[in-house]
C-alpha cells in the first residue's frame, strides 16, 4: 500500500496538517502541536510507561535501572492528542465487487487509504494512536503507538485487514468506548450498513468522552444504481433476497430515500456535536481530507 497511497506531493500537503479535538481535554505528552496553555513549564508532573515510537530522551534511565521497565517523564505543561480511527470492516464495505472498477471505487480500499491519511498526520505530529477494524468475532488492531517511526508498521498492519461478515456497529462501537483507553478524537469511517444502527454507538463514545466524527462512505453504484429491469437484490452480509423492478420511478424513489437518510444522519449528528462528513468514492481520497474535514473542523 506504501508506495501506491503516498506520492511526494500528497505527502508534503499532509505533513503541514493536524488533527484537531476541540472538545477533549489532552493528554500528557506533547506532540508538535502547540499547548492551549500560556506559558511553559518543565515541572516534573507522572511517569506513564514507555510506547514504541516515544522519544529516549524522555525515558527516566534511573527508574529503569532499578524496575528494569521503560517510563516517560511528563512535564506538566506538554500535552497530546489520543487519536482513535476506527473502520467498519463488515463485508458490505467489501463494494463494488467489479474486477474492471477503478480501485479506489471499491469502499474498502478507499477507507483504508484514507485512514492511512490520517494515521500519518497523528504519527508525524506525536499524538498518541490506536487503529481498530470493527467485525463480529474478527478484525483487527493497531497501536497505541506514537512518532513517525511506526508510519511503515501502520501502513503494513492496514494492508492485512480484510472486509467480511457482519458488523454489529453499535454493539462494535459500545464495546470499543468501553476498552478503548484515553478519551480524545475518535473518527469512525463505514457505510453505516448495520443490522443494530449506528446511534447508541456513538452515544457511548461520547459518554466515554470522545470527540466524534464520522466519515459516511458509498461507492458511485450505490448512490446512482446502474441497474435495471425485474432483479433479485441479495444482501451480501446476510444473504437476505428481496425481488424489485427497477424502473424510472423505482430509481427515482431509492434516490430520494437515500438523500433522506443522508440528511437524517447529518441532522442526527449536527444535535449530537458530531462531526458528519459523506463521501462518494469517485472523489481521490486526500481530497476528504485536505477540504471536507477541513471545513467539519476536524483537520486544520
Amino acid at each position: 500500500m506504501t508506495e501506491k497511497l503516498f506520492d511526494e506531493k500528497t505527502l508534503r500537503k499532509l505533513e503541514q496538517l493536524a488533527l484537531v479535538a476541540n472538545r477533549v481535554r489532552a493528554g500528557a505528552i506533547k506532540g508538535e502541536r502547540r499547548s492551549t496553555r500560556r506559558g511553559t513549564s518543565i515541572e516534573f508532573a507522572d511517569y506513564r510507561d514507555y510506547t514504541r515510537g516515544d522519544d529516549l530522551r524522555r525515558v527516566d534511565w534511573n527508574i529503569f535501572a532499578r524496575l528494569e521497565r521503560p517510563f516517560i517523564k511528563l512535564l506538566e505543561e506538554e500535552e497530546d492528542l489520543a487519536v482513535h480511527l476506527l473502520l467498519d470492516s463488515s463485508a458490505s464495505m467489501d463494494w463494488p465487487r467489479d474486477p474492471e472498477a477503478p480501485p479506489d471505487a471499491h469502499k474498502f480500499t478507499f477507507a483504508r487509504r484514507l485512514l492511512a491519511g490520517l494515521g500519518y498526520i497523528a504519527l508525524l505530529k506525536g499524538d498518541r494512536l490506536a487503529v481498530s477494524a470493527l467485525a463480529d468475532g474478527r478484525g483487527g488492531q493497531w497501536g497505541p503507538g506514537r512518532g513517525r517511526g511506526r508510519v511503515m508498521d501502520l501502513l503494513g498492519t492496514l494492508e492485512g485487514f480484510r472486509a467480511g461478515g457482519t458488523t454489529r456497529l453499535s454493539a462494535a462501537l459500545r464495546a470499543y468506548a468501553l476498552r478503548g483507553g484515553r478519551a480524545g478524537l475518535c473518527i469512525l469511517i463505514s457505510d453505516l450498513y448495520s443490522p443494530d444502527g449506528y446511534l447508541d454507538g456513538l452515544t457511548a463514545l461520547q459518554a466515554r468522552g470522545h470527540e466524534v466524527a464520522l466519515i459516511h462512505i458509498l461507492s458511485p453504484d450505490e448512490v446512482n444504481p446502474p441497474l435495471v429491469g425485474d432483479l433479485r437484490l441479495v444482501d451480501v452480509e446476510t444473504a437476505a433476497g428481496q425481488d424489485v423492478t427497477l424502473d424510472a420511478p423505482m430509481r427515482d424513489l431509492y434516490q430520494r430515500r437515500l438523500v433522506a437518510w443522508r440528511d437524517d444522519i447529518s441532522a442526527t449528528c449536527r444535535a449530537r456535536g458530531v462531526h458528519y462528513v459523506t463521501v462518494e468514492t469517485a472523489i481521490p481520497w486526500e481530497e476528504v481530507i485536505l477540504y471536507q474535514l477541513r471545513r467539519a473542523g476536524v483537520v486544520r
